[in-house]
């Protein structure tokens, strides 16, 4: 009987959350902030590596739908559905993580990263710890040759759950802010001091981004 929920939820799930995550974001006041970050590395080559934290997912699976970029998710069951949900919203998927098929992974990111397709990573993710950097986005910034273009969003007013991540829902008619951040080039040879150096350049990033985000939101900054 629970299977049989289980299933059913899921299936509900998959066939509706498109629906509603498209529905719910014709409601938003976005305001975009940093363009110039993305224009600036599409006029040097092309592609790039988003890097945004997991808890700030949501508003970003709206805003970047039908663009084809590819999605790290993890393999847990979890993260099926959200395969499944971002696919109907027009982007791709490589299932691992550093935990489960992290070097296989890492290897389908870079190929198709090379092949021209914008990736996009959550580096704290999937399970934390909440807004510290690993460094998988790093190796395939070093492989890809890609830039990684710091990415986050901020609401107005929503529903903060009680997750590890501290996963956001901006509520409908809320004031959104999207914005992009400085880019990071990652050189292919790096010394283990030069690259921790760099994980923790994406970490410091995309925590400033987020904070002036939620700043012009009128909520106040999680950290410094």
């Amino acid at each position: 009987m629970k299977k049989a929920i289980r299933r059913a939820l899921f299936h509900l799930a998959v066939a509706a959350g498109p629906a509603l995550v498209v529905l719910l974001g014709k409601t938003w006041r976005i305001r975009w902030i940093g363009g110039e970050h993305l224009e600036r590395c599409r006029r040097e080559g092309g592609a790039v590596i988003y890097a945004l934290w997991h808890g700030r997912l949501l508003p970003l699976t709206f805003s970047h739908r039908n663009r084809g970029i590819q999605i790290l998710i993890s393999r847990h069951s979890d993260g099926e559905i959200i395969r499944r949900i971002t696919k109907k919203l027009g982007c791709g998927a490589v299932r691992g993580s550093t935990g489960k098929r992290g070097g296989e992974a890492i290897r389908e990111l870079v190929r198709r990263g090379r092949a021209g397709a914008d990736l996009a990573i959550t580096p704290d993710g999937p399970r934390g710890p909440r807004y510290r950097a690993q460094p998988g986005v790093v190796i395939i910034a070093q492989r890809s040759g890609l830039p990684i273009l710091p990415l986050a969003s901020a609401c107005s007013r929503g529903r903060v759950f009680s997750s590890w991540d501290r996963f956001q829902v901006p509520a409908p008619f809320a004031k959104v802010v999207i914005g992009y951040g400085e880019p990071i080039r990652v050189p292919p040879e790096l010394s283990d001091e030069e690259f921790d150096r760099h994980v923790r350049l994406v970490e410091e990033r995309i925590r400033k981004l987020t904070g002036d985000a939620d700043e012009m939101c009128g909520r106040r900054r999680e950290f410094t």
